[in-house]
């Protein structure tokens, strides 16, 4: 089995690398429509229903797929040896990576509030909160990549 995951790295990397890009347009996209849903729509109207479908939809159908596929693919990439576990890149990519995955669940959480029409935060703390992605993105990017420590 080994072999045969070694044989066929680079795609197992190539469909990381995927699921990475559409994890992430999520991850940018859903607290831009929590922006919205909170400063727009009022609670049960035909705007806060179209809100959480498409919320829902996001999650859902885009982000947790392809947040299980990355983890998946990224562990089988761990699995083959792509890691050096001595080296500080390797840490604050597992780190972000994780802190990542928190932000996911902190967006799936108040995707159910927002379903059970319970939202109290603002749309600026979604704007705000909007950041932290991006910050983590740059972060594994510029450690995977430039490898500066």
């Amino acid at each position: 089995m080994i072999d045969f995951l070694v044989s066929v790295y680079p795609w197992i990397k190539a469909v990381h690398v995927m699921a990475v890009i559409a994890w992430m347009a999520g991850l940018f996209y859903l607290p831009r429509l929590f922006v919205y849903h909170a400063e727009r729509a009022v609670i049960g109207s035909e705007l806060d229903l179209t809100f959480q479908v498409m919320e829902d939809k996001l999650l859902r159908l885009i982000m947790n797929p392809s947040m299980i596929v990355a983890w998946v693919a990224g562990l089988i990439m761990i699995g083959l040896g792509a890691f050096d576990w001595s080296a500080g890149w390797s840490w604050v990519k597992i780190v972000s990576v994780i802190l990542m995955t928190g932000a996911h669940g902190w967006m799936s959480a108040r995707r159910k509030e927002f379903a059970a029409g319970l939202n109290t935060r603002s749309g600026r703390t979604y704007r705000l909160f909007n950041e932290v992605p991006t910050v983590l993105m740059l972060l594994i990017v510029v450690a995977v990549i430039v490898r500066p420590f």
